[in-house]
Parts: C-alpha cells; structure tokens; sequence
C-alpha cells in the first residue's frame, strides 16, 4: 500500500515536474514613468544603474521600444489583456477590465498554462493594487515600494514545483509627479543636491517652431498635472536631479531581486524582462509628465534576459510594444495560444536568435488620449527610420521626424515638401493601423488623417 501511493504521488507529480523541466520562469519588472534614456547602459551620464545595467549586461537591450500608450492604466491594460487600450474601452486610468475579458487576461491564460502566477506592487487597472486572488494572480504585495522588492526575494527564496510568473510593479520614478506639485513623496524622498550638482538642460530643451499647439493648450488646462509650465531653466534642472535621483532608488531595489536570483541559482531557466510603462519629457520641449507623444515620454527601457545569460550583451534595433507584443511573448514562452482577435508580435525569437538584422514588423504604434483637460487623442507611427505624430486636433498637428538624425525631433519634416511621399507613406501605414483596431473617426465624412478617404479600402 505504502509503496502504491508513493507511485500516486510521484504520478500526480509528473506534470508539474515536467513544466519545471520545459517552461522558463517569467520575471517581469516595471517600473513607472521611466523614460528610455534614463540608464546609464544607454550612455547617460547624469545617473548610476548598475542593476539596470547589469541587465543589459546579461541579456538583450532594445533601443526602439515603445509603450503601447504614455498613460499608466492604459499602458498597463494593454500589457494584461493583449489588446491596444482603446479597443476595449481602456483608454484612461480608473476604468475597470471589462468582465468579458476577466477570464482571458495574461495572468489566467498562465495559470491555466500550469504557471504560478505572483503579484507584488503596483497594478492600476483599475485599482492601485493587484486584488488578490482575481486575474490569475495571487498578491504577495500591494502598491508601494517600500517592502516590495523583499516580498519579491521572500517568494524567490521559496521551493518552486511549478514554474512561476512573477510581476514585480515599482512605483517609482513616479514620485516626480507629486515633486512637481509640491507635494510629499510617499516612496521616494530624497535629500535635493546642491545646485552645482544639478545635470543641465536637455540639447531639445526649446520646443521646435513647429511643434502640435495643442501639446500647450492641454498644458494649460490642467495645473495638477503640468505645474512646470512656469518652471524657470533652473526649475527644470532641479528637477531633472530629482527624477534622476528617484530613478537610483528603483535601481537599488531591483538589485535585490536581482541579489535573490544570483543567490538561489534562478538565471539558467528564468526569463527577466525590464520596462517601464512610459516615459516622462524629463524637460524635453518643456514638457514634465506622459501623454504627449514625445520621444522621452513614448520610448521606454526594454531589456530582456534569457535563460543561462544566452546572448548576453546584444543591442537590438528592431521596434518592441511593451504592451500587446509583450503579451505575445509571454505567451509564446509558455506555449499559449493568444485569443483571437489579438495582433501583438512575439519578439522572443527576436531575442534567442539576437541578429540585429532579422526582420521583425514595420511598424508599431502608440496611441494617447489626455485623460484630463481636452480629451486630445493622438498616435505616433514609428518605423525603422522615420516617426510620424497625429493628433486629432489643432495646428501642426501632423509631424513627422527622422529618428536617425533628429532624435530630439526639433524639425518637423511634415511641412516640407520634399518629404511628401514618405508622410503619405506613413499616413497609409496609420490608416491601415486604424482600419485594423478599429479606431473611431471624427465624424462618418471627415477622416482624423489628413487627406484621407474615410471610404477608402486598401
């Protein structure tokens, strides 16, 4: 008898040994409001990271990724159910999952894949926390950094049967939004630097002439979130320093996570991937906070790390969503079939193969809306050279930029005549974007793209 059931363990066993064996773990960090360049791996020199660095040191670092929209609930909604935020009524913060897709979010589609499925920190759609026990997860802690990156370590220092997803969402460098109103920091005061020690003023701290209008007039409607529209250049540049000294933090705590993983001998079959939900204008074009499609504010961190440090070190230029194409590739990597309905890339073969030269997608897209103010909606089209800027209202409201030689996106191509065929180029590739997402127009007979057909079927 003693020796049967032993045989019945061992038997019901065998599957989650199995997916111990062939499934990676899955580490996903977030952190909020953290702008591409805000690394010193990406050449800043203005803050230390050494554990985002030590990231892209053991794994594979994305220079074109962008955020499936520069808001954080939308943002984050597109990364849990797979679907462009507007699609399925999430285009701003404080709107719940509709209940048609409770049960098919990331965390349920793992769990159902055999995954222990973990929360801890910051989740925002729509509650600040992760309810626990609901959307595949079970909660290990709630919005605040503070304790966070130990209840990460204190579940990593645990026997795992089954393999795990584990999403780790610091709030940080979010703070510099309660900094900017004057108001206290509840996870990240930090002593201010002399001014000696404040970095300078960003080389596209000037708006271009021809820069969307409409950017300006949200800024003036809201004060709450834009209090920097009177800000002097040394306002700016202090708050520059803070932003950078609160990125520092996050870094130290994802060194521990990080500490826990070299400790418990976790690298050589878990996949870590590192993002942020959006940027911040960091002072670029005078600009503080998301929403805006400016580069600062629409690239993001995006570093990936396989299993056993495979291709450690690579630098990829290919375009990455961190919201729907992230979805893709967590499910690829535990082999689940997306729902229907779902257009994400999966950029895991992207990563294991790490040629910088393979084809990946044309173009990806991020979408806004001002969630406060004017309600100003907008879309940025990014390809492998160019990024093209609409919103939906006001003047020089088309943009268009070459990423190659103007970064900072101080001249505007979309007013020059010999740029002509590529803004139609890029006007077709949004409308084709559109067509397939389901974007509503302005009215039947008027097109949000210039000179578009609202008619027209390609």
């Amino acid at each position: 008898m003693k020796v049967k059931n032993l045989m019945l363990c061992a038997t019901a066993l065998a599957p989650s040994l199995v997916w111990a064996k062939e499934l990676p773990n899955i580490i996903y960090i977030v952190t909020d409001q953290q702008t591409a360049s805000a690394m010193s791996c990406m050449g800043n020199d203005d803050l230390h990271t050494p554990n985002m660095d030590k990231l892209a040191q053991s794994g594979v670092l994305f220079r074109n990724a962008y955020c499936s929209t520069p808001l954080s609930g939308p943002a984050r909604a597109a990364m849990f159910t797979g679907y462009t935020s507007h699609e399925v009524g999430l285009a701003r913060n404080g709107t719940p999952i509709p209940d048609s897709l409770r049960t098919r979010t990331l965390g349920t589609l793992m769990q159902d894949a055999g995954y222990d499925c973990i929360y801890a920190g910051k989740w925002h759609v729509h509650t600040a926390s992760m309810p626990d026990k609901e959307f595949g997860f079970t909660t290990i802690h709630p919005h605040s950094d503070n304790g966070l990156a130990e209840a990460c370590v204190g579940f990593l220092e645990q026997e795992h049967i089954k393999p795990f997803f584990l999403v780790a969402g610091f709030d940080n460098p979010h703070n510099i939004c309660e900094y900017a109103r004057s108001q206290n920091l509840p996870w990240g005061n930090l002593k201010d630097l002399p001014q000696s020690e404040w970095p300078g003023l960003p080389l596209n701290f000037a708006k271009n002439p021809y820069d969307a209008d409409v950017i300006s007039y949200e800024q003036g409607l809201n004060y709450s979130a834009y209090p920097t529209r009177n800000y002097t250049p040394d306002d700016w540049r202090r708050y520059r320093s803070l932003y950078y000294r609160l990125v520092e933090k996050v870094d130290a705590e994802i060194g521990k996570i990080l500490n826990a993983m070299d400790k418990q001998n976790l690298w050589k079959n878990t996949v870590v991937i590192f993002t942020s939900d959006h940027g911040d204008g960091v002072g670029a074009h005078h600009w503080n906070q998301k929403s805006a499609l400016y580069e600062e504010v629409v690239n993001i961190p995006f570093i990936v790390t396989l299993p056993g440090k495979k291709n450690a070190g690579k630098e990829m230029p290919q375009l990455v969503n961190n919201g729907v194409d992230f979805f893709a590739a967590v499910c690829d990597w535990a082999g689940i079939r997306p729902p229907e309905g779902l257009h994400g890339v999966s950029f895991r073969a992207l990563v294991e193969k790490a040629d910088p030269s393979l084809k990946h997608q044309d173009y990806i897209v991020t979408e806004t809306t001002f969630d406060k103010g004017g309600n100003t909606r907008g879309w940025a089209l990014r390809t492998s050279r160019y990024k093209y800027v609409l919103y939906d209202k006001g003047r020089y409201r088309e943009q268009l930029f070459d990423m190659e030689k103007d970064r900072g996106e101080m001249r505007n191509l979309a007013i020059e005549e010999k740029y002509k065929e590529i803004l139609l180029q890029h006007r077709e590739y949004l409308h084709n974007w559109m067509k397939l997402h389901h974007v509503a127009q302005i009215r039947k007979d008027v097109h949000t793209i210039p000179e578009v057909n609202p008619e027209y079927e390609r």
